[in-house]
């Protein structure tokens, strides 16, 4: 006899109610559910959140509102999709800049998404632990856009997660780029002060202005420069953040009318076209994490990490001079 198996339904979503550990504790609301609802379309996630849906100890929230330790966080009942085959995530390693049992610093290449999601299947924290399946703990400290390159920093303890991520919000580390931008930036240009506004659209794509400081919701950013090296049509800058606004440098160059050079979102398309198909063949945004200096999670160590220019940046300077 063949039993015919019809299929059982799926059961129905439910209120999921989660207490912020120290992992999550400053997270950004909107980053702590894209986490926690896998699968979930990012508008959707968006479309609760604004919909008063989600809530923080029982009261409505922003999608920016910053969790902390102990909250509450109301989920909708929401359909995940399943989990996928962590088999279909390659497993890789990069560049190690510096490994303890705390920590690891890793040199990122350019193009290369530091998580998944918003349409990239895998990021540099898949495909890490997936070369490192032995690995009880694994979190990003903190985020460099796909198109940047350099120092990227993981915590290997849920302590020195917290420990870390605390040192990048009361800014106590400081972290350096080389950013070639077009045109000669003047030497006496050593501060940027101009305050940020943040939008995103329906999809969640993320989009940074330079407003008056008055601007509601406007958020002072500052942005120190110096320049290290001059073309005839471009410069390169040693970029130091004051402060970590999303997309600030890019925004902050862009504004003072030298954006960087290969920048797909604020930079100059036409230029960033003839660069790519002309001569110098080069299709990637300029901006490297070439510095990182933090006080050990652990030791209270002082740890200065560099990170070299990619190949491809010294050979466009090289053909530029």
């Amino acid at each position: 006899m063949v039993q015919r198996i019809i299929g059982v339904n799926a059961p129905a979503p439910a209120v999921r109610r989660i207490t912020v550990d120290e992992g999550s504790a400053g997270q950004r609301l909107d980053n702590f559910l894209l986490r926690e609802l896998k699968g979930v379309p990012k508008t959707h996630v968006y479309r609760v959140i604004r919909s008063g849906e989600v809530r923080i100890n029982r009261g409505r929230a922003a999608a920016d509102t910053r969790l902390a330790l102990g909250d509450e966080v109301r989920l909708p009942p929401v359909r995940m999709a399943p989990v996928k085959d962590a088999s279909a995530v390659p497993a890789r390693e990069f560049a190690v800049l510096y490994e303890d049992e705390h920590l690891l610093a890793i040199d990122k290449p350019a193009g290369v998404a530091v998580h998944g999601g918003s349409g990239v299947s895998f990021g540099v924290i898949e495909q890490l632990r997936r070369a490192r399946p032995s690995a009880k703990f694994l979190e990003l400290v903190h985020r460099l856009d796909k198109e940047t390159s350099g120092i990227l920093l993981l915590a290997k303890k849920r302590s020195a997660l917290t420990h870390l991520q605390h040192q990048f919000r009361e800014r106590g580390t400081t972290k350096v780029y080389a950013a070639l931008v077009r045109g000669r930036w003047p030497a006496s240009k050593k501060v940027i002060d101009v305050a940020l506004f943040k939008t995103q659209d329906a999809q969640g794509e993320r989009h940074v202005r330079a407003v008056p400081a008055g601007h509601d919701e406007a958020r002072r950013s500052i942005t120190l420069v110096k320049v290290a090296a001059k073309t005839a049509d471009h410069t390169l800058l040693d970029v130091t953040l004051k402060t970590g606004r999303t997309h600030q440098i890019r925004v902050h160059l862009a504004h003072e009318g030298h954006p960087i050079v290969g920048d797909p979102k604020y930079g100059d398309f036409a230029a960033n076209r003839t660069m790519a198909r002309g001569e110098l063949r080069f299709a990637r945004m300029f901006l490297h994490a070439r510095h990182l200096a933090f006080d050990h999670p652990a030791s209270g160590e002082r740890i200065m990490l560099d990170a070299p220019l990619p190949d491809d940046c010294t050979q466009l300077l090289a053909r530029l001079k």
